[in-house]
């Protein structure tokens, strides 16, 4: 979740089995969804890579990516949320959704719940922290372990920063709009001249 000034509101799901489902954006400070577009980017990005994966979303604010994931087929969606009451939020919404169960919701600080966490367990991760609390330095080391050998990672920050991740990643496609930068990564060798760039 993008953190910036927004009001509260609803969102939806753009894709897959879940599409048209709407979302409430709880009234908290600086909390703002990815917006459709960029959304809609990312998920076509890695619309071959969806298809059973494991997907982690890290700062979950109103659950639209790791929801949207599993929305368009992922197999399992964790969703971190360090707020007691977006996290409670999050439950109630998959567990009104038919194949909810599939998503899990953890109340939790998100550094200290990934040390905590079997290395390579998951396939596909969301990196969107508040962009006030400057986290990706200690998100992106702590999250490497935790991911699979050929993951994807996504980080999304202000558009003037481009938080890299650790050596062992390649660029595979970035975008900015007027306030973001969106990345999408992936782990391991790829064909060279594979990155690209997306405007939103």
């Amino acid at each position: 979740m993008s953190r910036g000034p927004a009001p509260p509101g609803r969102i939806r799901i753009i894709g897959g089995r879940w599409r048209g489902t709407r979302l409430d954006v709880p009234q908290r400070p600086g909390l703002r969804p990815t917006s459709d577009r960029v959304r809609e980017t990312l998920f076509n990005w890695l619309q071959t890579a969806l298809p059973g994966a494991r997907v982690i979303d890290l700062f979950a604010g109103s659950g639209a990516l790791g929801l949207e994931a599993v929305s368009r087929g992922a197999a399992k969606a964790t969703l971190v949320e360090h707020d007691p009451a977006l996290a409670r939020a999050l439950r109630e919404v998959a567990a009104r959704l038919e194949g909810g169960d599939a998503v899990e919701v953890v109340a939790a600080d998100a550094l200290a719940w990934l040390h905590a966490q079997p290395d390579a367990g998951f396939d596909i991760a969301f990196v969107d922290p508040p962009f006030d609390a400057n986290l990706w330095g200690g998100v992106l080391p702590a999250l490497a372990p935790k991911l699979a050998h050929d993951a994807w990672l996504y980080v999304e920050s202000p558009a003037e920063l481009a938080p890299a991740p650790q050596p062992g990643w390649r660029l595979h496609r970035e975008g900015r709009t007027r306030e973001v930068r969106f990345a999408l990564y992936r782990r391991g060798t790829l064909a060279a001249g594979s990155e690209r760039t997306a405007t939103a």
